[in-house]
């Protein structure tokens, strides 16, 4: 007879690559940061926005510019099945200027205000706090040209740090110039990187074809010294770029924000024009941006728009997640249940369901024990779930139309009737 064939075991499936389930212990992260900065953003008068996970993939590819990551590597591209080419959004700015042409936005008051909350995607290699799925808080200025709004998005982002309580957070800003004068600087780059090919990356020799200001950006220790040696763009400025410089590093220490002039700073994506910067915490390295933003003029203009002045950042969530619990910042604990509900009988367990329904209705949270346990186990679920009091039903307490409440903080006991435990508990909660 033929061996028995065991069963095929199940697969046991992960999250794919590069992604992080939320799970309930980090929920008080997410949720301390996304409330700070709905907080702050609204301080400075911006409103919430939210564009969708995807996006047809010419908002992001005719944006990003050839060469940058985002087109060569990162993006998620896909067709779908009425054969429409789409990208699940791999940066919130694009997304956010296509709505911002699509809905008319020109017509408001400018500058328009916005921020959003949202997941981006890309194929990135993922690494502590940068994931393939990431969360970004964003902030967009859009209509204004002047290098005021700029001191304002950056102390705006200064801000929501602060109030996080992260420390030893500095702060690097630059210009790259504009399409007036950054030309001239391409080519005095790529001349000066021209003979030196063969000792950069490959990477380094498709951006000089490509797109020679990300030459500046390249982390690969064996171009470093190239790096060290390039021209400087302050000195291809033109002068409305110079002024431009010039008043907002004014602006920024009328401000107090505390910045040094980082003249190697460059942004990833071609839509950037002079104002750029990035926010670094003070335990981690020099690619530890926790926060990167700058000026897109041309961005609305690539999207079909008319000419637009814009500025803006991203912080991730997850990377601030990582400081905050690097630097053990203190964070609001998930909210504990008022109310545990103990039940020893099953006329008990109907009861029991009648007067949670009762206590959340007064406003307070209450949680039903499971059904089937003793009440010292019941008991020491509550205390595991850092109930606040305990409600006891059992034979004698449904005889008497009483309940028996335990407070696990002072350990003291009372009985009242049970139509007085919602009123009893919900003032505590």
């Amino acid at each position: 007879m033929p061996p028995e064939t065991q069963p095929e075991q199940p697969r046991k499936y992960a999250a794919p690559r590069g992604t992080s389930d939320l799970l309930p212990e980090d929920w008080p992260y997410w949720r301390y940061i996304r409330d700070t900065g709905e907080r702050v953003c609204e301080l400075f008068g911006y409103r919430r926005i939210e564009t969708p996970l995807f996006e047809d993939a010419g908002v992001f590819l005719r944006t990003a510019g050839a060469g940058t990551d985002v087109v060569e590597k990162e993006a998620y591209i896909f067709e779908d099945r009425g054969g429409d080419r789409l990208a699940l959004r791999p940066e919130g700015t694009a997304a956010v200027m296509r709505a911002y042409i699509e809905h008319g936005m020109s017509s408001q008051p400018q500058p328009v205000r916005l921020y959003y909350i949202a997941p981006n995607f890309r194929y990135d290699r993922p690494q502590a706090g940068r994931y393939r799925q990431h969360t970004q808080l964003g902030v967009e200025a859009v209509g204004e040209a002047e290098p005021l709004i700029d001191a304002e998005v950056i102390d705006l982002q200064a801000t929501f740090y602060r109030r996080l309580g992260l420390r030893g957070v500095t702060l690097k800003v630059n210009t790259i110039g504009d399409a007036a004068c950054r030309p001239a600087y391409i080519e005095a780059l790529r001349a000066y990187y021209r003979p030196r090919l063969d000792a950069v990356c490959a990477d380094d020799r498709m951006r000089f074809e490509k797109n020679p200001l990300r030459l500046l950006d390249c982390k690969e220790e064996r171009c470093q010294p190239a790096i060290a040696g390039a021209p400087r763009l302050r000195d291809y400025l033109c002068d409305p770029c110079r002024l431009h410089f010039e008043r907002l590093l004014a602006y920024l220490a009328a401000l107090s924000i505390v910045h040094t002039v980082d003249e190697r700073l460059v942004r990833g994506l071609d839509y950037y024009t002079r104002s750029v910067w990035e926010f670094h915490p003070a335990e981690e390295g020099a690619q530890s941006s926790i926060g990167s933003g700058g000026r897109y003029d041309g961005l609305v203009e690539l999207l079909g728009g008319a000419p637009t002045p814009g500025v803006g950042f991203g912080s991730g969530i997850e990377r601030l997640i990582l400081n905050l619990k690097r630097q053990e910042a203190a964070v609001p604990p998930a909210l504990a249940p008022a109310l545990y509900i103990a039940h020893l009988t099953p006329e008990a367990a109907i009861e029991a369901l009648r007067l949670a329904g009762a206590v959340r209705a007064a406003g307070a949270e209450a949680i039903v024990g499971p059904e089937g346990r003793s009440l010292k186990a019941q008991l020491r679920h509550a205390n595991a779930h850092r109930a606040r009091y305990v409600a006891i039903l059992g034979a004698r307490e449904i005889a008497s139309g009483e309940v028996t409440l335990r407070d696990l903080e002072d350990h003291s006991e009372r009985r009242l009737p049970l139509m007085d435990l919602a009123g009893a508990v919900a003032p505590h909660a």
